[in-house]
């Protein structure tokens, strides 16, 4: 009787605490559990003959001592994994507000301007098409090294989305808020601040989120090619030549995570300063 009793007392406990959980967090059940199985069905893979890749469990048992210590610094090149995606994120952080400076006031140029965007436009749609990995060899002969090089392809990669959807965004503008500016009179600044910048906000957004996951996604191709610099990308590199495959497999999870934080941010920022009808 006493254990026919329990069961029902931990079963209601147990389905209390769960159905609780999923009412304070109504979005963390769907990916938690589509990460379960995946993690499952890749260690199940990892045991089949003649697998070459570690399960995550492997993976979790040979670079415990990578996750434990993130912020060791023996000098040079040997440091803990947070040194590593700070060193990268410092780079992305440099490139991507210049390419943002940049991008965004050459977009409301040719916005503007007709003659300008169709004899640029062939040009930008070429350039926008080399892969980050094709500029690394143009970066390092003509900047000499490696840590200019590796900010001049991250701002390469990043620029053509903000350009193109912030020209994209002032043409787009409807023309009764420029008949509106014409019957204010409102002179070149005012116009720029009250009619074309809000108007274009969401085009230039889309181009400041797409533009971030590049500039991220460049960085690690930059540092993967480029040696002896501090970076997430060398690291992996590095791992991979040193024949530490759990190493390289770890350092894609941070390098998600980051990719998936610094989108969130990007949205978070956007919901902020675009007002609700524009979202």
């Amino acid at each position: 009787m006493t254990l026919a009793q329990k069961r029902p007392a931990n079963s209601r406990f147990n389905n209390g605490f769960l159905s609780s959980l999923q009412k304070q967090f109504p979005d963390l059940f769907p990916p938690a559990i589509a990460i379960f199985i995946f993690l499952a069905i890749w260690q199940l893979f990892s045991w089949t003959p003649g697998a070459t890749l570690p399960g995550p469990i492997q993976v979790i048992q040979e670079t415990w001592i990578l996750i434990l210590y993130p912020f060791y610094d023996r000098g040079g090149i040997d440091k803990g994994l947070f040194w590593q995606i700070l060193a990268s994120l410092q780079r992305v952080a440099i490139s991507y507000t210049l390419a943002a400076i940049v991008g965004i006031g050459l977009g409301v140029f040719i916005g503007i301007n007709e003659t300008m965007s169709k004899a640029l436009d062939p040009l930008f749609q070429l350039l926008r098409t080399v892969p980050p990995l094709a500029w690394v060899p143009i970066s390092l002969a003509a900047l000499r090294q490696n840590e200019p090089a590796a900010l001049f392809v991250i701002f390469i990669t990043a620029i053509w989305p903000i350009l193109i959807n912030t020209a994209v965004g002032v043409t787009q503008i409807p023309q009764d808020y420029n008949n509106v500016a014409k019957v204010l009179q409102l002179n070149r600044k005012e116009y720029f601040t009250n009619i074309l910048i809000p108007a274009a906000l969401p085009y230039i957004f889309t181009g400041l989120r797409i533009a971030i996951g590049l500039a991220w996604l460049a960085i690690i191709a930059a540092e993967i090619v480029m040696s002896g610099i501090v970076g997430i990308g060398f690291f992996i590199w590095d791992a991979y030549q040193n024949n530490n495959v759990s190493e390289v497999i770890l350092a894609l999870v941070y390098i998600g995570i980051v990719g998936l934080i610094l989108d969130k941010c990007m949205a978070w920022l956007q919901n902020k300063i675009l007002p609700a009808e524009q979202k």
